[in-house]
């Protein structure tokens, strides 16, 4: 039975994946694994290994820190995932993945316009 923790790495190492844009084949291959075990770590259904992580933190170019931030409110919450469930749609990763690939400057003037609808709306 899957823990919190084994579930909170399955949701961190699910969103990173999509975040880069990986399917579970691609990242599988890149660990040397099948893609069928890549879906079992997402679900939570098998625990990731501690050299396990550190290979999959390899491939999605993070550190494996990553896949602990916010794992204490999970817990609190009892891994509910609420917290980090907008980051799951995909419409944010298309969204965060087309922010980043614009120049700094436009980048800045659409943070600012978001800023700004968000501000209106509270008026």
């Amino acid at each position: 039975m899957a823990t919190d923790i084994d579930l909170h790495l399955g949701r961190r190492l699910r969103r990173r994946r999509r975040l880069l844009g990986l399917t579970q084949q691609q990242l599988a291959t890149q660990v040397g694994i099948r893609f069928q075990q890549i879906q079992k770590y997402e679900c939570g259904a098998n625990r990731i290994s501690a050299a396990r992580l550190w290979q999959l933190a390899e491939a999605l170019e993070s550190p494996v820190s990553y896949f602990y931030d916010g794992l204490e409110d999970a817990i609190e919450r009892g891994g509910s995932g609420q917290g980090g469930e907008m980051f799951s749609r995909k419409e944010t990763l298309d969204l965060i993945q087309a922010y980043y690939q614009l120049d700094e400057r436009p980048r800045r003037r659409l943070l600012d316009l978001a800023k700004s609808l968000h501000d209106g709306e509270a008026a």
